[in-house]
């Protein structure tokens, strides 16, 4: 009577249980005709974890830009799917589209990593998408002996549920779910015309109840992304930030982020104000600037060029317009147009601002000695030895490892100008807190986002720097009559407010 609106089990009557993974080219089966048997599980026990890895036949109509698609059957042993009427079973693309990744080649040989058929190069448009095969499979099934009741079902799982009557009692048959999450692009293989067999890694996993309903929800957020046009690479690295970290890392990821964007403006905005304000390039560093510029906008394009995620390149983008500004306001330079032609001049600097630009000019003799042999020298080893999809990716490429590998040499100028000056006074501090803030947050950043091996090692550069220049500033106490970077001193304030 009580029991009567509950939905029991039917794994809880231990059934003897068989999974078969069959794949066809059609999206629906009536029958056993055209459909291949590529992997059998006889005695499949939902507790034990498995992965196997099967060649699957490509038919003709998947290798011409066809879909293939895996049928996934759990059935009673011994019976075949379609004559067990206690079956359940769900259907997963083995294929997928997407534009393909451009090849890199050695750019003085012209050889490439994967010797594709030259006649398949031709007849592939570079940007027109192709058949990919999905190498894995990764199956679920939930294994906890949950009452459900009947009248208020939860609509996530109700979808996946399969309801038989037994007797008095209604049960719900084991819930099949196929993890779409860890379908990965770097899983993905391009199908050729000239592909008779692919791999396919068929990994199993029981899954609790709690689980099951957070990847659900989790799958369909993706779903909702494609259907807003993000491509299969912008849903994979959303993908990745749920598969690759654990819960409570992504907790952590999602605060350590909304803590990185708001120190980033403020970052920008402090900049901003200090160089708005800023009449005077005493102790500045005009070298360390420029460099600056350069290297921001070299990044940006790096970043842009290796496809990075939105997080890191945004930041970058505006960082490299902002750093163009400073150049502009450091060199004191002023645009005119005259017509359509525009004529640049530049201010002239006192006395103090060329002291400081002759310590400036004197580190970077220092440094040019040691700096353009190692960017030379590294440059001509990658184009040696690393594949590029083209020459300009071997420029930035090389740009970007000099910036990364020597960049804090570069930050060393400004290093050695405080130490002639014996002063950190004139350096905006409130911009670089929030850069040093941002800087340790970025060290966590590195392990959890997709983002180049050398942009990595460059966010731990980033700290040494900082420390040194805290020492400075420990070193040097303030000193009440030098000018800051306004133009005034201490004292010459205090006077204006005794007056």
């Amino acid at each position: 009577g009580a029991a009567g609106g509950c939905v029991w089990p039917y794994l809880a009557r231990k059934p003897k249980l068989q999974l078969s993974v069959y794949t066809t080219t059609r999206s629906s089966i009536g029958t056993e005709s055209n459909i291949d048997l590529v992997l059998n599980v006889e005695d499949f026990d939902i507790e034990s974890k498995f992965e196997r890895t099967v060649n699957v036949s490509v038919p003709k109509k998947t290798r011409n830009n066809g879909t293939l698609y895996a049928f996934v059957f759990l059935h009673h042993a011994g019976i075949l799917p379609w004559h067990d009427g206690k079956q359940v079973h769900i259907v997963s693309p083995l294929t997928t589209y997407m534009v393909p990744k451009p090849e890199e080649i050695n750019l003085l040989t012209g050889e490439s990593d994967t010797q594709q058929i030259e006649a398949e190069k031709q007849t592939n448009a570079l940007d027109e998408p192709v058949s990919h095969w999905r190498s894995r499979l990764t199956l679920n099934v939930m294994v906890e002996d949950f009452v459900f009741d009947g009248s208020s079902l939860p609509a996530d799982v109700h979808r996946y549920m399969k309801m038989v009557q037994l007797g008095k009692t209604v049960h719900y048959l084991p819930i099949l779910f196929i993890d779409q999450l860890s379908n990965r692009v770097k899983d993905l293989m391009v199908i050729n015309r000239s592909t008779t067999e692919l791999p396919l890694t068929v990994s199993y996993d029981k899954i609790s109840l709690g689980k099951l309903r957070f990847w659900i929800h989790m799958q369909d957020a993706v779903y909702s992304l494609q259907q807003f046009g993000f491509s299969e690479k912008d849903a994979d690295e959303v993908k990745g930030i749920f598969v690759d970290t654990n819960l409570y890392f992504l907790a952590l990821t999602f605060f350590v982020a909304a803590f990185h964007l708001l120190f980033d403006f403020l970052a920008f905005k402090n900049d901003i104000s200090f160089w708005k304000k800023k009449r005077s390039m005493i102790g500045m560093s005009t070298k360390a600037v420029l460099w600056r510029c350069f290297s921001t906008v070299v990044i940006f394009l790096f970043l842009l060029d290796e496809q990075t995620s939105l997080l890191v390149l945004i930041p970058a983008g505006i960082g490299a317009v902002i750093e163009l500004w400073k150049v502009k306001k450091a060199l004191k330079m002023t645009i005119r147009w005259q017509g359509l032609r525009p004529k640049f001049q530049f201010g002239s600097y006192n006395d103090s601002e060329k002291k400081t630009e002759e310590y400036d000019a004197q580190a970077m003799k220092y440094l040019s000695y040691l700096l353009y042999p190692l960017c030379i020298g590294g440059a001509g080893y990658s184009l040696l030895n690393v594949k590029y999809k083209s020459w300009y990716s071997w420029l930035i490429n090389s740009f970007v490892n000099g910036v990364y590998a020597f960049g804090f040499l570069f930050m060393l100028p400004q290093l050695f100008v405080n130490y002639k000056m014996k002063s950190v006074a004139h350096l905006p501090w409130k911009a670089f807190t929030y850069k040093a803030f941002n800087t340790f947050i970025d060290d966590i950043f590195a392990f959890i986002i997709t983002m180049p091996t050398s942009h990595r090692l460059a966010c731990f550069r980033d700290d040494v720097v900082f420390l040194v220049y805290l020492y400075q500033r420990w070193l040097y106490p303030v000193d009440k009559s030098r000018v800051n970077e306004f133009g005034e001193s201490y004292e010459e304030k205090s006077k204006k407010k005794g007056s």
